[in-house]
């Protein structure tokens, strides 16, 4: 049994709390969405769900109803207490931490794979899936409900009006698609925007061939000043001969390139 609007209200008020505008706390409450989620996510019985932003436990419950086993990781305190008090006798593990310090070997073991649920706030939502798209492998599928305009960043292709850094980095290690889309309407407070529903799967081996260092400083340097051509953009790291002899216009901007190119210019220096 998932939670209504009705009973969101009442778990907040057991706890004297309030949803955290600092932590992005926008809590779903329509449980069509959260089983269309945990639909999406594909997950059952043996698998391995890490749910990140638990909050009080509208999605956990309907992970549950798919047998798969889940850690629920919240940062809020007050809404710890309810979550374990709701989800532990039901066999959640509940770690009190932020995702974004967390030692990630103690969640999930190294020889492990697992896929990730989670409605993540627009503040943390790309800084956290590129870091654990770096440094935590056995993290296999994503399935994140963010801010619409994040989610197409996240999924965008050159020459799409949201591709940039972020879309680079998630196409390096993964494929990721939007999915879905999810209304205001269903959360508590209503939010200003949509949300979108992106897919992530991480490839066997990373997309391309090139130091991911190199490729992603040059990226920088080049989607930082992405009105400017790549000659003048990547000034000191590449000259306009090393561009070309990579293949790439000198005259393109960083936006018009795909990731192949990108590893181009990693190797041409």
């Amino acid at each position: 049994m998932t939670h209504s609007r009705p009973t969101i209200r009442a778990l907040l008020e057991e706890v004297d709390a309030s949803p955290k505008r600092s932590l992005g706390q926008n809590f779903v409450a329509d449980p069509n969405t959260v089983r269309r989620i945990a639909t999406l996510a594909a997950v059952g019985p043996g698998d391995h769900v890490v749910e990140i932003g638990a909050g009080l436990g509208s999605l956990t419950l309907a992970l549950l109803e798919t047998g798969c086993r889940v850690t629920a990781i919240e940062i809020d305190g007050a809404l710890v207490t309810v979550l374990r008090r709701l989800v532990e006798p039901l066999g959640v593990h509940v770690v009190h931490a932020d995702a974004m310090s967390l030692e990630w070997d103690e969640i999930v073991a190294p020889d492990e794979s697992a896929t990730v649920v989670a409605n993540l706030p627009y503040n943390v939502a790309t800084p956290l899936l590129a870091d654990l798209l770096d440094d935590v492998p056995q993290l296999t599928r994503f399935l994140v409900m963010v801010q619409r305009e994040v989610g197409e960043r996240l999924a965008a292709r050159p020459g799409d009006a949201a591709y940039g850094l972020p879309s680079l980095k998630v196409s390096y290690w993964a494929h990721a698609e939007v999915v879905g889309k999810v209304p205001a309407t269903v959360f508590v407070p209503q939010p200003k925007v949509e949300s979108a529903l992106v897919s992530i799967t991480r490839r066997p081996e990373p997309a391309v061939d090139a130091d991911p260092d190199v490729l992603f400083r040059l990226a920088r340097a080049g989607f930082g000043q992405r009105r400017k051509m790549l000659r003048r953009a990547l000034a000191g790291e590449r000259t306009a001969e090393q561009i070309a002899a990579a293949g790439v216009r000198p005259e393109a901007r960083a936006e018009e390139l795909t990731l192949e190119e990108w590893a181009a210019l990693a190797r041409s220096g």
